[in-house]
């Protein structure tokens, strides 16, 4: 659905100063599903969204859309695209319907197209509330409702859920996770890495303006190798004869034990028992997202915003 190629995009500021926002990315977004656009803030995420729109010219590389060449056939394509890149900007004394039978009746929509996104992002009930009295939540579902007036194929959200509550930012996420359900692509921008890894089926994580991984995400997070808690009545000395043994062992909150877990399990309850330490509890670690990307970009000297 999205491909670029050595995408690259530099700034000049107003002293002259040269600044690279996207150097030289390279992503591909399969078709079906969610995929995570994730880094932290100033990461390029945004700028790359904005070129793949044709919003910003690319100093370098290339971009398709869909199979088409952006910017040079992006008109070919751009009517199957639906994207939230900022604000939602709607009339604050219309009703949330009234807003979306203005745009429908702009572009041409079925006429069934206001009620079938209404549904799909929950507000068909709220619908005939002015705007102004929507919550933050709200307004980014009615945003994405009318990204929905044309049935778009693939939808790009560039961090809808900033500034949302947490139960905006759970509405945002259900309605997100439907959307990937009933065949509509969708790219989503993001930092909160814990709230993605809740939605998308696959991921590419970049940082300063570079691709650090992508693919799958169950995938990714096991090729960051797995980890054991151990529990043990003593643990200073488990962790003295791991040490003495070649394991990886450190402590853990609770008087627990942390053990790499490039060795089986089995040797680790096996070492212990043998030195008369008996295993209360081993139990696999399983890494989250933003455990793995916080080991992902420690060497690239970045932070999760």
């Amino acid at each position: 659905m999205i491909e670029t190629h050595g995408l690259r995009k530099v700034f000049r500021t107003r002293r002259g100063e040269v600044r690279v926002a996207v150097d030289g990315l390279d992503l591909a977004v399969p078709a079906g599903g969610v995929h995570g656009f994730l880094g932290p803030n100033g990461s390029g995420k945004t700028t790359t969204i904005r070129m793949l729109l044709g919003l910003a010219r690319a100093t370098a590389g290339s971009m398709r859309l869909l199979g088409a060449d952006v910017p040079s056939r992006l008109p070919d394509v751009i009517d199957r695209v639906g994207a939230v890149v900022e604000s939602p900007k709607f009339s604050p004394h219309f009703t949330g319907r009234q807003n979306l039978m203005l745009l429908a009746r702009t572009m041409g929509a079925a006429p069934d197209a206001v009620d079938r996104a209404l549904d799909t992002v929950s507000l068909a009930g709220r619908d005939r509330e002015r705007f102004k009295g929507y919550s933050l939540g709200m307004k980014q579902r009615l945003a994405i409702a009318a990204t929905l007036l044309k049935d778009p194929e693939l939808l790009i959200l560039d961090e809808p859920t900033n500034g949302l509550d947490p139960a905006g930012i759970r509405e945002i996420r259900d309605t997100i996770r439907e959307l990937g359900a009933t065949g509509v692509t969708v790219l989503l921008s993001s930092h909160i890495l814990a709230e993605v890894q809740q939605v998308c089926t696959s991921a590419t994580i970049i940082g300063n303006g570079r691709m650090l991984a992508s693919g799958n995400v169950q995938e990714l997070l096991a090729s960051s190798g797995t980890s054991y808690r151990v529990r043990v009545a003593d643990p200073a000395g488990a962790r003295t004869v791991l040490k003495a043994a070649g394991f990886d062992a450190a402590d853990a909150p609770d008087g627990l034990l942390t053990v790499d877990g490039d060795r089986p399990p089995e040797e680790i309850s096996r070492t212990l028992g043998e030195s008369g330490h008996w295993v209360a509890e081993l139990t696999p670690v399983r890494v989250d997202l933003e455990t793995f990307f916080l080991e992902l970009t420690r060497d690239e000297q970045l932070g999760a915003a």
